[in-house]
């Protein structure tokens, strides 16, 4: 019964020409209860940039969920295992092997 909100924006002000920027913003839903409202931005004022945008919202795939209890896997281990992997891959983007390590203990914390 969780609800999240996202609102970024990214500003490309008229001097900063050349910018290449991206941003993305992924949402994994657990639960029918669970909302996520996301609106990612771009204010480009400059002529010469490459920038883009996206979000995407969504459940974790049943036969994904399938294939790993057809291996003999518990369903709530499937679960945890495939969040953990959607978490894992915005948490391997992260610079400081101690922020990161801290943040994928944690993740790994609150999927148990």
């Amino acid at each position: 019964k969780s609800r999240a909100v996202f609102n970024g924006k990214v500003l490309v002000r008229q001097d900063a020409q050349r910018t290449n920027a991206f941003q993305m913003n992924r949402n994994l839903l657990l639960s029918s209860d669970a909302e996520i409202d996301t609106k990612p931005e771009l204010q480009i004022d400059a002529d010469d940039v490459k920038c883009s945008h996206g979000a995407s919202v969504g459940q974790l795939d049943a036969m994904q969920i399938f294939y790993l209890q057809s291996r003999g896997i518990k369903r709530d281990d499937a679960v945890r295992v495939l969040s953990e992997a959607f978490a894992v891959e915005a948490l391997n983007q992260i610079e400081d092997p101690v922020v990161r390590e801290r943040l994928k203990h944690l993740a790994r914390e609150a999927m148990a």
